[in-house]
């Protein structure tokens, strides 16, 4: 369980993240769409894990890549907003958030799924009690 200071923190360089893809660092990945939907960092503060979701992108993989390549000035530019408030500037880890998609599975298996009236249930219980 993350400590209040660690949850504090994540926010923190959650909101930052998200500003930089969104303004400043925009033009490095062809104007994508990019949002920081979590963050998780460790106990010691040194590595963050960012999760983020990508809009009106081809292929999530090529622009992920992109972004490791880019780790350096993205924790540059991460350090310049967040410097004064943090001792510990930390390592960043990206990661493709999958949540929409594994929701958007989910919801069609349950479309599939043929759920008999409750009466049927009813009746399927008295005949078999009927039995016993």
């Amino acid at each position: 369980m993350d400590s209040t200071r660690q949850k504090k923190y994540s926010r923190l360089i959650q909101k930052d993240l998200g500003e930089i893809f969104q303004r400043t660092a925009r033009d490095l990945f062809g104007g994508a769409f990019i949002t920081v939907t979590h963050v998780k960092v460790s106990p010691d503060l040194a590595q963050a894990k960012v999760y983020l979701s990508f809009l009106m992108v081809k292929d999530k993989e090529e622009l992920l890549y992109e972004i490791e390549r880019n780790n350096k000035v993205i924790r540059q530019y991460l350090a310049r907003r967040i410097g004064k408030q943090a001792r510990i500037i930390p390592e960043l880890f990206f990661f493709i958030d999958d949540t929409e998609e594994v929701a958007s599975k989910v919801e069609k298996l349950f479309e599939n799924l043929e759920i008999p009236p409750e009466d049927a249930h009813d009746e399927s219980l008295k005949d078999y009690k009927d039995d016993v």
